[in-house]
Order: structure tokens, then sequence, then C-alpha cells
């Protein structure tokens, strides 16, 4: 696992954003990483130290006076007993505290006694955010070499305001925990990547369409995975709910055939990998205006044309990628199917999954591959998408370093 044996210092302090701790810890956790949690006295205002402690599986540390955990001067053995600390959120107050050196509670201390790299998640208001004040602590904590993922852009959560100041959601911070923890080794710096995640929509009318069942968790992913090796990459996204992962360029389209136009855009690569579901067929011409339902009488029939096969053309296109990848999602004869594709769409490896719905795999966290290749197959076991995704990312910086 992409975490395993690093021991990650989570400070939690207080504000509405303190909900997502919950899931980040769960993230690092499954990545390997062993959680131990402070929390600020308003942290506890938002999630209790009893979720937190069952989530981390870790004793929940939150008292600078706390006789039982300071009788060996336990803030300083927090500092230090890690491999990073990570503040998650980090509010307004706790940044001015980190600017200015100032150690009045845990958290605080915990900080200025740290030598550890520390990665910070601010989270806040976006007046608060973009305040003169806010913005010379900023400027302190980048010089004194403080990384930070954040904040976004969106809504915010207690005041139903927008703009800058949402933090970065939790795979964002994995992410950037990843590149903070990850070897200096980018065995796919200086090559480009493009994959596509994601369904296609493809228009009857202006309210309904044909679509695959697709979440874009695994593409996004495999793109996250690429970059982390040092990829340029390139994410063409079909419509979907999750965010964009971090460091990659994203192009987000609707339908088959704009997809097809951004990959064919995206070309020179060294690598593509077509993940999208893309739809099989689109309506030939999709209605101007909604259809209505006409009492008694059967629905219009809809005229169905083939999309074009993104894999197929970039599989034989005359600038094809050196390795091309792609996915099979089928519900029987996965083998057969994958081996079938394989040789069809001139791909180098196919990565393909039993999707029935017993399975849980597609809208899932989880899947379960065979990669196909013309050198046989490899049952993977059951993983998370992330795992997929970097396992994959390390094949493909294999099969690359071996073919150089």
């Amino acid at each position: 696992m992409e975490l395993q044996g690093k021991r990650i210092l989570l400070i939690i302090s207080g504000g509405i954003a303190a909900y997502k701790s919950l899931d980040l810890i769960r993230r690092l956790r499954e990545r390997g990483a062993t959680v131990r949690p402070v929390m600020s006295r308003a942290a506890q205002e938002f999630v209790t130290p009893l979720a937190v402690g069952a989530l981390s599986a870790s004793h929940v540390y939150t008292d600078l006076f706390s006789r039982e955990d300071e009788q060996d001067v336990g803030h300083i053995r927090l500092a230090r007993e890690c491999d990073l600390v990570l503040v998650a959120p980090a509010t307004a107050d706790l940044m001015a505290k980190m600017a200015h050196g100032l150690a009045d509670d845990l958290p605080s201390a915990v900080l200025l006694a740290t030598d550890r790299p520390v990665l910070i998640a601010p989270a806040m208001n976006p007046v608060m955010w973009n305040a003169a004040p806010t913005r010379r602590n900023v400027e302190t904590l980048k010089a004194d070499s403080i990384s930070m993922i954040g904040p976004m852009k969106g809504e915010m959560a207690e005041s139903g305001e927008a703009g800058t100041g949402r933090m970065a959601e939790p795979l964002e911070i994995v992410a950037a925990v990843l590149d903070l923890l990850s070897p200096q080794d980018k065995p796919l710096a200086g090559k480009r990547a493009i994959v596509t995640s994601g369904p296609t929509h493809e228009p009857i009318d202006p309210v309904r369409y044909i679509a695959n069942r697709s979440s874009g968790k695994q593409g996004h992913a495999i793109a996250a995975a690429l970059a982390r090796l040092g990829a340029d990459v390139t994410l063409v996204s079909g419509p979907v709910t999750i965010p964009d992962p971090a460091g990659v360029a994203v192009n987000h389209v609707e339908t088959a055939d704009q997809m097809l136009s951004a990959v064919l855009s995206g070309l020179p690569a060294d690598i593509a990998v077509m993940v999208a579901a893309v739809a099989d067929w689109r309506v030939v011409s999709s209605a101007g205006q909604k259809i209505k339902k006409q009492p008694g009488e059967p629905p219009a029939p809809l005229q169905l044309a083939e999309n074009p096969d993104i894999l197929k053309t970039i599989g034989h296109h005359a600038n094809r990628p050196g390795l091309v990848i792609g996915f099979a999602a089928e519900t029987q004869d996965v083998e057969t199917n994958g081996r079938r594709k394989l040789e069809a769409k001139g791909a180098d490896i196919i990565v393909a999954n039993d999707v029935s719905p017993a399975t849980g795999i597609m809208g899932g966290d989880r899947n379960r591959v065979k990669v196909i290749s013309r050198s046989g197959i490899e049952q993977w076991p059951d993983l998370s998408k992330d795992e997929v995704a970097a396992r994959l990312a390390a094949l493909i910086a294999e099969r690359l370093s071996s073919t150089a």
C-alpha cells in the first residue's frame, strides 16, 4: 500500500470542515498509514473524539495539560514521532498562531515543536481567506516551508456563501500527502499521458440521455496515480460528481464525439489509458424540445447510430501512443471478451472486470480486475480503486522502462 508504515499526525482544528476529517482518516488508513489524531477544543464542538478515535484506532490527544499524556512531555513526543504533520482543517486562527509562533494549546504547541514536514489544508469563510492578515500569514507560512493544499472554490456549508475557502476533499489531501512522502524518483517524469474517465451522455432531448453506469472513480484514480509518478496527465472526463484529481489537467466533456475529439487533441502522448464507459449508441437526431407523452399512443421510436470506438481509434491511430491500455467492463466471459478486445482494439493491455450488479463495482470504491496482455493474464486481488490505480501506474512505468 502506498503509505504503508508511514505515521501521520493529524491535527483537527475547529471548523465545520472538521467533519471531512473522518473520511480523511479512513482514506489514509486504507493506504496503510498510521493516523494519530490531535484535536483542538473547538474541533470537539464539530466532531467527537469518540468518532475520531474509532476511525483512527488510536488514542485522541486533546489537552496540553493532560497529566496522563504530558507526564513524558507528550506534545514533544507527538511532534517528533511521525513522518508528517497534517492539519485538516486549518482554521484562520490556527494559521495565525503558526505564523506568529504561538503555542497556547496542544495543536499549536505540537506545530511549534515539530521538525517534520507540515501540510495544512485551510478552510474558512471566503472573506476570512481574503482578509489582509490571513494573506500575510499565508505568505509567512510559505516562507517557513509549510506545504499547503487548497482552499478550493465552492459554496460554504455554514453560510451558503460561495468563493474560495472550502477545505480540499479528502482524496485531494491524500494525493498531497503522497507527493510529500513518496520517493523523489519519478519514473514517468517527462512522459505524457491521456486518461478517459466516467460515462458519456448522449442526448435524446434536452432532459433525457443514453448513458452507461460509471462514477469515474477508477479513471480519476488512475490519472492521479500517473501524475504522482511524474507524468504530465490530461484527464478527459465525462459527466461525474466526484472532484477533479489534484495535479492533473482536466477536460470536461459530455458526449462520445466530444470525448474522442478531446483525446485526439491530446496526442501525441506516451500513454493512453481509456477507462471511460463510453455509450455505444447515440440518437441519430436528438429532439430540440422535451418529447411529450401522448395519451394512448406508444412512445416515439428512437433511431440509433453507433458511437465512435475511442479505444480502437487510438489503438490503430497513425500517432498511436507507445502504450495503449483499455478497460473491459463485462458481465460474463470476462477473460474471453477481454482477449477479443485486446486484439480488436489494438491495445497493449486490457484491464477486465466483472461488473455484474452483485459485485458492486460500478459506482463502488473497490475493484477486482484481470490484467490481460499478449504475454498472459494476471488476476489481481480485491483492492480499493486507488490501489488498482497505483498498481497500474507502477506497471505502466515498468513497461515503459523496459522498452526505453
